[in-house]
């Protein structure tokens, strides 16, 4: 299996998933439109930015 750097905006979209629940579980950050659906569910959430993150690199038109 070859793998490829993901492109900026996949890279992104993960990094502010994963960063997101990071503030809201460890600072209490309170985002206004997505802070109570991450705060439900912020294994989810991570592992969607993951996942996001995985299909970037493993195909190389995203």
């Amino acid at each position: 299996m070859r793998l490829w750097a993901p492109s900026l905006p996949i890279f992104l979209i993960s990094i502010i998933m994963a960063g997101l629940v990071i503030a809201i579980k460890y600072f209490g950050v309170d985002v206004p439109v997505a802070g109570p659906i991450v705060k439900r569910s912020l294994f989810d959430v991570l592992l969607l930015a993951y996942i996001v993150l995985f299909f970037g690199t493993v195909i190389r038109k995203l």
